[in-house]
């Protein structure tokens, strides 16, 4: 009953040029432009996923609906790739996004910092500036949703949620030990070897390597995932993965300590990007906070299988909220 219900909740597909760059934003539920939608129908708050590294939004499209389903339909949540992750389809249609009046020139857009600001200009130019928050922050993209409470205090978000966040000592973590000589280092060579192993295929050969990685993983979804063999998409992520292992160092207790109360906290017991320790550090540093662990052995790609349990939680913690509403 639960998958048949899944399949009937609409998801609309859009590719915008957001800081001029290619954008795939995905829409679960029937409101696709609230900005023009004057309607007394239009929802007063938003839930806004932001993805981790790589930014392939699709993967998250079961999380979004089964997340749908279960605030009740009432409002509608967004998944937004990272810039330079998505490529449009050379027949899709390419959306141009409004210019935000107080956007600054993004000089290293598809670096962590202008990923930060490309997610800023989509909320100021595609969300009526009274509307409600929720922001939902998975592995990179709690960093991003950190920094988006600290540098836009205009936007009305009421609760930001970190799952499995990297928001500190990414480059000590037993995957940081690994990724950060190969991002940091010998980032180019696998430039190179992306280009000359993935360009000459053709897109049926992709498709169906595709097809055959997700029927093995037992996995099914409803938008491309072909970016994921593009060597554009790929070097910009591992671009963005080299900067995360450098940059994302200290915790910004500063701005955790200011918007506390409306963040949560959600870490893994097995996750190899944020070891339990880095739990028990902030439940030591903010006491009052509301900072979980995952009882359950989840890994940090929970997105892949754990979808539903996931949506269900966050539904739980947002009850209160969404009952103000």
């Amino acid at each position: 009953m639960d998958s048949e219900i899944k399949e009937e909740i609409p998801v609309h597909e859009e590719f915008i040029l957001c800081c001029g760059v290619e954008t795939q934003v995905l829409k679960c539920g029937p409101w696709t432009d609230l900005l023009n939608d004057q309607s007394g129908n239009r929802p007063k708050l938003l839930i806004f996923i932001i993805t981790g590294n790589p930014g392939f939004s699709a993967f998250y499209v079961p999380f979004a609906k089964a997340l749908y389903s279960a605030v009740n339909r009432r409002f509608p949540v967004w998944v937004i790739s990272h810039a330079g992750h998505a490529l449009a389809p050379k027949d899709k249609r390419m959306l141009t996004s409004l210019d935000d009046p107080n956007a600054q020139e993004i000089k290293d857009i598809y670096g962590l910092q202008g990923q930060v600001e490309h997610k800023l200009a989509f909320l100021r130019t595609h969300v009526p500036k009274k509307m409600k928050l929720v922001v939902i922050g998975h592995s990179i993209g709690g960093y991003i949703s950190l920094q988006i409470l600290k540098r836009a205090p205009e936007l009305s978000i009421i609760r930001s949620f970190l799952l499995f966040p990297t928001i500190e000592r990414m480059s000590e973590t037993p995957n940081g030990r690994i990724a950060t000589p190969l991002l940091c280092w010998f980032r180019y060579v696998l430039y190179v070897l992306g280009y000359f192993l993935l360009k000459p295929w053709p897109l049926k050969i992709k498709s169906l390597l595709i097809r055959m990685s997700l029927q093995m993983m037992s996995l099914k979804y409803e938008f491309s995932l072909l970016n994921i063999l593009e060597p554009f998409c790929l070097a910009n992520a591992a671009y963005l993965g080299s900067q995360e292992m450098v940059e994302v160092v200290k915790r910004d207790n500063g701005t955790i300590k200011e918007h506390l109360s409306k963040l949560t906290f959600y870490y893994g017991t097995i996750d190899a990007w944020c070891p339990k320790e880095y739990y028990e550090d902030m439940k030591k540093d903010f006491p009052e906070g509301d900072i979980r662990l995952c009882e359950k052995k989840i890994p940090h790609a929970f997105i892949l299988h754990f979808y539903q349990e996931m949506a269900d939680m966050v539904a739980d913690w947002l009850k209160d909220d969404l009952s103000k509403i």
